[in-house]
């Protein structure tokens, strides 16, 4: 029988002690090592070369979080799976930044935390479903961010009309530039707005300039 070779990474040696007991009951899995800071953590995976590392995020000295970056990448055979108390955004996704193939809480049920080490063990991702919500906020956000998905809703002169209005010109000035009649330039302003949500040309020329439309409309 093939075993999935784990190392616990904990502070608290109570933590560790239990940790062993529950996975130790299950068949399949074998502890073969423990480490209760994270220089030790890297030390330990370098002798054992576990395929699953379960560490705690808080450690004393370099975090659980440097841990599971350097042993990522020096050994990206294998998975750490971040097991810790705190449900912070931060942490949350430093540790996925890290390399982290798996977040989940210390409340989680023990054999739900077990189900977890063995999916990563498979490389698969493991997260939280408390957690889930706000990977996908972010996702959705980082998506929105991006210059193609910002402007994608307005055409290529609509485009030219936000432009300006990021320059701080008037309806004049840009139908000037752009030899059209100042109500047309108006009615432009009017759809740019209505199609950003913004309520008015000042929120239109700040969304231009965080989306950094001058680089979007270089590119074309």
């Amino acid at each position: 029988m093939s075993y999935l070779r784990v190392v616990i990474v904990d502070d608290h040696e109570v933590v560790r002690l239990g940790l062993r007991a529950l996975l130790e009951d299950h068949p399949r899995i074998q502890v073969v090592g423990e480490a209760a800071t994270a220089d030790e953590a890297v030390q330990v995976v370098e002798r054992l070369r576990p395929q699953v590392v379960v560490m705690d995020i808080r450690l004393p000295g370099h975090s659980g979080i440097d841990a599971c970056r350097d042993i990522t990448a020096r050994w990206p055979e294998t998975r750490v799976i971040m097991l810790t108390s705190y449900a912070e955004d931060k942490r949350l996704f430093d540790a996925i930044a890290a390399g982290a193939s798996g977040y989940v809480l210390k409340q989680i049920d023990s054999d739900d935390l077990v189900r977890a080490i063995e999916r990563v063990g498979r490389g698969e991702a493991v997260l939280d479903p408390t957690l889930t919500p706000k990977v996908l906020q972010r996702v959705r956000e980082a998506e929105h961010s991006r210059p193609e998905t910002a402007f994608r809703v307005l055409t290529e002169r609509e485009l030219e009309i936000l432009a300006r209005l990021a320059e701080g010109k008037t309806n004049r000035e840009i139908a000037q530039e752009l030899f059209l009649s100042h109500k047309a330039v108006r009615n432009y302003v009017s759809t740019v707005l209505q199609k950003l949500g913004m309520a008015n040309r000042t929120e239109a020329a700040a969304y231009a300039i965080h989306h950094h439309l001058d680089e979007y409309l270089s590119k074309d």
